[in-house]
């Protein structure tokens, strides 16, 4: 409960894109302080909209940050093995929580040759108390197929549900809905992301479309895969993009109250790209391969054009 507490009260920082892995929901990424180029690093502010400023940290190279946020009833997840570093964050919205924690401990035994010593540490985030207790059920959900493995794994944060509750005119909203984690030095904090691409509206629109969880980073190459994804046609595209924000709040969310602002123009951006792209195509897949971005010098996301680049 101390560490609740004490990451209830940080302020929410903003992360710029220089070294992020931003993780949508339904998706797990899983880096390590040795991935790919180690190069030098350091922590700067950079000019954000309306004056404000965002926190970056620029690199070169690999990936130095991860983290998701807008998790309402939804737990975001960091599994951290403390001894090689090798740290998975994923945002979980209790789809298939039974198969999602053994692709958690999967990512994180992929780097177990480097890990001599050290322990696997967990850390779960998210939810509040909604009417329908789906925060519940997910806190409970994910407790239960954690003490189900056969490693020993240490619970040390859990802000979560009721620990994560706020009451406002007798209405119950998240205290926190995003956090990042940094991977060199395994600080966990409150976090919001102006930039979550590359590929933002494909990659919701899968998540959409009931697609399951999938890893999206590949650690030893330091590429990030994006398919290539299949979904059938989303019922009744149409009629949903007619309807006003409030029918769209009450019927496409699990928590209509505790939505963050945007949430509503980021289901009808993603209905327009389904509307768009009612099933995948070599539009979005050429040659049915996967997309590849890889970090730039300057820390940013940049497409590869083959496999082989």
């Amino acid at each position: 409960q101390e560490r609740a507490r004490l990451l209830r009260g940080q302020s929410v920082q903003q992360v710029g894109p220089q070294g992020l892995l931003y993780v949508q929901q339904r998706e797990l990424a899983a880096a390590s302080p040795q991935d790919g180029r180690l190069g030098s690093r350091a922590l700067g502010l950079v000019p954000g909209a309306a004056g404000s400023f965002i926190l970056s940290l620029f690199q070169t190279g690999s990936i130095s940050i991860l983290g998701s946020d807008d998790a309402t009833t939804c737990h975001i997840v960091v599994l951290r093995h403390t001894g090689n570093g090798a740290t998975c964050l994923t945002h979980c919205d209790g789809s298939d929580t039974k198969a999602e924690v053994p692709l958690i401990m999967s990512s994180i035994k992929s780097f177990s040759d480097h890990a001599p010593c050290g322990r696997l540490e967990v850390h779960l985030v998210g939810g509040f108390s909604d009417d329908r207790q789906l925060s519940q059920k997910l806190t409970h959900q994910l407790l239960s197929e954690f003490d189900r493995q056969e490693e020993d794994i240490h619970l040390v944060t859990l802000c979560v549900t009721e620990l994560n509750d706020r009451e406002e005119n007798e209405k119950h909203f998240p205290i926190i809905y995003g956090i990042a984690v940094n991977i060199k030095t395994a600080e966990i904090y409150r976090a919001s992301f102006p930039d979550r691409g590359p590929e933002e509206e494909l990659r919701a629109a899968r998540a959409l479309t009931g697609g399951p969880m999938v890893s999206i980073y590949d650690a030893r190459t330091e590429q990030l895969r994006i398919g290539p994804y299949s979904w059938t046609p989303f019922p009744h595209v149409d009629f949903w993009l007619r309807q006003d924000d409030q029918q769209i709040l009450e019927n496409l969310s699990t928590s209509p109250l505790a939505e963050p602002p945007h949430f509503v123009e980021h289901i009808r951006s993603t209905l327009m790209f389904l509307k768009k792209h009612p099933s995948p195509t070599s539009a979005l897949f050429p040659g049915n391969k996967a997309l590849l971005y890889r970090k730039n010098e300057a820390g940013l996301w940049e497409k590869i054009s083959s496999p082989g680049s």
